[in-house]
């Protein structure tokens, strides 16, 4: 498995080894012991998978308290997947990373605790999936508007379809400190 950091510190992309012929394709999604090698120790207790079409936009989500960390990738089509760092006091406080996930380049995205997700979709639609370390909690439940200037994320859509509740959602800076994951170095 190839690791690939990114700008935001805990923020991993990874590529497993794939083995493909004529029959198709076999590759580890999940390896306990290649993950801790590589530096996520988090046990996950949760499995989702979401179907979305195209233009949609799903984010920017987090759980404050009770937060959630979050292994994702892509089963069939392809998505522009975000993570936001909201930990209060982080030297990467706001900042944001964004990667293609697809069926085809097989990455997932490791989106740690005190991060916002959020990805949308560019194929006709696009299966998701994503193993969670903590389960969903409707109280802890929060969210940041997709389109916030100061996160400066370069959406590859510039009018998505959006729920009622994510474009409701504050911008980063209106969000209450105490909402907010801390930075803990």
């Amino acid at each position: 498995m190839k690791v690939i950091e990114t700008s935001l510190p805990g923020a991993l992309i990874l590529e497993p080894q794939v083995f493909g012929d004529a029959r198709g394709f076999f590759y580890e999604s999940y390896n306990k012991a290649s993950y801790r090698e590589a530096g996520i120790t988090a046990d996950f207790i949760q499995s989702n998978v979401s179907r979305s079409a195209k233009g949609v936009l799903r984010g920017l989500h987090y759980q404050w308290p009770n937060p959630q960390g979050k292994l994702v990738s892509v089963l069939e089509g392809e998505v522009y997947d975000v993570a936001v760092d909201i930990r209060r006091g982080s030297p990467t406080f706001g900042q944001s990373y964004g990667v293609m996930l697809t069926a085809e380049n097989h990455r997932h995205f490791w989106v740690p605790e005190g991060f916002a997700h959020g990805f949308c979709v560019l194929s006709e639609f696009a299966t998701f999936t994503y193993q969670c370390t903590a389960l969903y909690d409707r109280e802890a439940d929060a969210g940041i508007r997709w389109n916030d200037a100061d996160l400066g994320i370069d959406w590859p859509l510039s009018a998505p379809l959006l729920s009622d509740k994510d474009g409701k959602t504050p911008l980063l800076k209106d969000v209450a400190p105490e909402r907010l994951p801390i930075f803990v170095p």
